[in-house]
């Protein structure tokens, strides 16, 4: 039995991961524009102890808007809104560097880690959809290399931006009239390749110091960008030997960078079915699956890779020649690899494949034991830090997690009983970092347990 202790987030797809989800007497179709559907989820999530809720994003509708729901709200807004309605769970939000300013996102997630207190972190993706572009007035998407070569700088200037202010710059002397200490608030004055950001940010440091780091990447410049600045990862692996040797790379570039490997957390995506007896979870599978149909589910997993529904026979492997399309196609490089690592495998059907997950995340079905299993395996194994899951409808699929697989990670020693601090980084075991304008390290304002900067009244 391991004693490390995992970390575990929720990643929200609308009305949950299982295409008939928004169509389930257990789902909402709904959901995915509604606050309170958030909320509710935050709320079950900290109950479990978990520590963040993750949300992906898409800069374009979805591919067949007439099969299901999509990405719809901004993620900054939804995080506010679970924000507002609890205390320790953490909010993981993505945003494109591909099409947006560094300004607008330091001040976005600064905002945001100042409105929760210390809860919140970033999601640094490139954007893969060739449909964006249209969207922001290109008729194409930049070349996958220059695409990453932006996101670094991207980030550069953020941590820049939100280490503007140092940590004792507000100085907040009423009886003098003293606010601020300019001397401790500094332009950053960045002009290189793609960006000229003069600074300072216009807020004070938040009460992280800078936003936990997070990145979803596979691809060559995907695994060296999270090498570089990310403090955790969202990975895509079917098979647990691709899994540790993805886990070995990212730490051994870590290294190369001189960062601390350890101080990495990678999390592979699980998609989750989970029920008190393995019967009942596959039964709830098999209701899911029934209502979803054949035809949708395999034009479901045809559409995910740019493929035509009509060249696949679910009861046949991929044919061969169909290989060569799926690797060339311009999806997350993630979904494409675990796709790849299950079709070249010949003794396995479409059929199969889907039955897997579809080639995105892994899917397990399973008790609460199994679940638990699985997850100690790949952490014993070193080809996980912990995961971020997925459940198959919401919010249902989220309160057996919490309540039937929490408490036998608990039991194992696997999991937290309590939260033992009040920010992300807290969950995450990570210090809060100085400021690099300072001349040394500083202590921050004090704040109370909430993360809110103390103000003698």
């Amino acid at each position: 039995m391991s004693n490390k202790q995992m970390h575990i987030n929720v990643n929200i797809l609308s009305s949950g991961s299982h295409g008939a989800s928004w169509r389930s007497p257990l789902g909402n179709p709904l959901g995915y524009i509604q606050i309170e559907h958030y909320q509710q989820i935050a709320k079950i999530a900290e109950r479990g102890l978990l520590d963040a809720v993750f949300l992906a994003d898409a800069l374009a509708i979805a591919f067949d808007p007439k099969a299901s729901p999509s990405w719809a709200l901004d993620p900054a807004v939804i995080v506010a809104g679970m924000a507002a309605v609890t205390r320790r769970i953490g909010f993981i939000a993505t945003a494109s560097t591909t099409f947006s300013h560094p300004y607008n996102i330091a001040r976005t997630f600064s905002s945001l880690d100042h409105v929760s207190h210390g809860r919140v972190g970033w999601n640094v993706v490139t954007t893969y959809d060739e449909r964006a572009a249209g969207n922001f007035g290109e008729r194409n998407l930049p070349k996958h290399a220059d695409r990453y070569a932006r996101a670094a700088e991207f980030v550069d200037v953020v941590q820049a931006l939100w280490d503007s202010w140092e940590d004792d710059a507000l100085i907040l002397d009423r009886a003098a009239g003293h606010f601020a200490d300019p001397a401790k608030i500094h332009a950053i004055d960045h002009n290189q390749a793609y960006f000229s950001v003069t600074g300072p940010l216009q807020i004070p440091r938040s009460p992280q110091g800078r936003p936990l780091l997070v990145q979803a990447g596979s691809s060559e410049q995907g695994r060296d960008l999270a090498a570089r600045y990310a403090e955790a990862v969202f990975s895509v692996q079917q098979d647990l030997g691709e899994a540790k040797a993805y886990y070995a790379d990212v730490k051994r570039r870590a290294a190369a960078y001189g960062r601390d490997p350890d101080s990495i957390s990678i999390l592979p995506g699980l998609f989750v079915i989970v029920a008190a007896s393995e019967a009942e979870a596959r039964q709830r599978r098999k209701t899911l699956d029934k209502l979803a149909g054949e035809d949708n589910l395999l034009a479901r997993f045809a559409g995910q890779l740019g493929l035509n529904a009509a060249e696949l026979d679910l009861d046949r492997p991929v044919p061969e020649h169909l290989l060569t399309t799926i690797n060339n196609y311009m999806g997350t490089r993630g979904f494409v690899e675990a796709t790849l690592s299950l079709a070249r495998n010949r003794s396995l059907t479409v059929r199969d494949i889907i039955a897997r997950g579809g080639g995105a995340h892994r899917l397990v079905v399973g008790s609460p034991q199994q679940i638990a299993d699985t997850m100690e395996h790949w952490v014993n194994e070193r080809a996980a830090d912990g995961f971020n899951i997925m459940c198959d409808v919401f919010p249902s699929g989220l309160e057996a997690f919490v309540d039937l697989v929490v408490p036998e990670l608990q039991k194992r020693g696997l999991f937290r009983r309590e939260y033992t601090g009040t920010t992300l980084r807290d969950h995450y075991g990570l210090p809060r970092p100085a400021s690099v304008f300072a001349d040394a390290p500083l202590p921050g304002q004090p704040r109370d347990g909430d993360g809110r900067w103390e103000v003698a009244l």
